[in-house]
């Protein structure tokens, strides 16, 4: 009889390109050989990595469309991941909301990125939104919710990425959870591809480019600052708008590189993110490189940025509160070696003693 594996890995969805799967591959180097367990995979759409993993998916990966589009998954996301079995002794579940409802024959560990949006945060996960997949997120809302409370109480163990995140795990399980901070599995020491045409000094903002990320703030702040020059790293649902908005120091550049984006990290002046963050993980990235944020202080990034450490906090989340949030930056004249330092809870060791010594734990019991 062939004895079940010591730990497997489960995750929503892997089309993508986010910090969710970044802490998956992660987890994988925590754990080799550890396999992964996913409802969608786009191998095209995430990072290559994956292609040194075994992945295995759910039987509506041979949809094409929604390998393309996760989104239309939804209606059928409940019922493919209570369907999913997966055999180990300790599962661990990366999850923003499906993952977690996985059977297994151990224990299960959740690493909870946020609690479903589209259940708990709808209004600002839908702003966008068609009316019918309103109608449809409306009509599916109070099944989903039982199905999605009775998922969360199925775990050994629920662990938080931030205290953000803590927070909305309990309100919306309520329960109690240990926060452990995913890595920023960046290495300042790796290749570096400079973006031809760009000259160093601008500020950059890496986004998925959706609305509750509140892009369209600092694209409107920018118009205002027409000596200076943005750089937008990110695709998403919002680029045509937020191209309309941009004036002409607004670069675009969408997908980049982990070398490209490396190098834009270290030769930017300065990071701009002020969207709704569970976690807030670019500005980590970017200390890597000694380069300090400018963030709206809400969510992950109180965890992640310390004002007039390694970055600044606005006033408020507006165009004029950025302007003024920048010009706060330059007169602070933030030390380098200190923004890296503060980088250090951030990384892939600690990261992997936590989860280890978790995972650990619950075998045991």
């Amino acid at each position: 009889m062939t004895a079940r594996p010591p730990v497997a890995i489960t995750h929503d969805y892997l089309t993508q390109r986010g910090g969710a799967e970044r802490v998956v591959l992660s987890l994988t180097r925590a754990f080799p050989g550890a396999e992964v367990h996913t409802s969608l995979y786009e191998p095209g759409g995430t990072f290559p990595e994956f292609a040194s993993v075994r992945v295995h998916t759910a039987p509506i990966d041979r949809v094409g469309p929604l390998r393309r589009h996760h989104r239309l998954a939804l209606p059928v996301l409940a019922p493919t991941w209570s369907a999913t079995r997966v055999d180990a002794d300790v599962v661990v579940c990366s999850t923003s909301g499906w993952a977690h409802g996985v059977r297994t024959t151990g224990a299960k560990v959740v690493m909870c990125h946020a609690p479903a949006r589209w259940l708990y945060q709808r209004d600002a996960y839908t702003a966008e939104a068609s009316t019918s997949t309103r109608a449809v997120l409306t009509a599916l809302a109070p099944l989903l919710r039982r199905w999605d409370q009775k998922a969360a109480r199925s775990a050994d163990l629920y662990l938080a990425n931030s205290s953000r995140v803590r927070d909305l795990v309990r309100a919306a399980y309520g329960f109690d959870v240990d926060v452990v901070h995913p890595p920023h599995n960046i290495d300042a020491s790796g290749p570096r591809s400079p973006v031809g045409g760009l000259e160093p000094g601008f500020f950059l903002c890496v986004s998925r480019l959706l609305p509750y990320k509140h892009v369209d703030v600092v694209v409107t702040a920018f118009a205002d600052l027409p000596d200076e020059r943005l750089v937008m790293v990110g695709e998403g649902p919002d680029a045509d708008r937020l191209t309309t908005l941009a004036g002409p120091n607004v670069i675009f550049l969408g997908r980049v590189s982990d070398a490209e984006l490396r190098w834009l990290y270290a030769e930017a002046e300065a990071l701009v993110a002020v969207g709704v963050e569970d976690f807030g993980l670019t500005p980590v990235e970017a200390g890597v490189f000694g380069t300090p944020a400018v963030v709206a202080p809400f969510g992950g990034y109180l965890d992640t940025v310390t004002d007039g450490v390694n970055g600044v906090h606005l006033a408020d989340r507006s165009p004029q509160a950025l302007i003024r949030a920048i010009d706060r930056m330059r007169a602070l004249d933030l030390d380098a070696a200190t923004i890296v330092a503060a980088t250090e809870p951030f990384s892939e060791a600690l990261f992997t003693e936590g989860m280890r010594a978790h995972v650990a734990a619950v075998a045991r019991r």
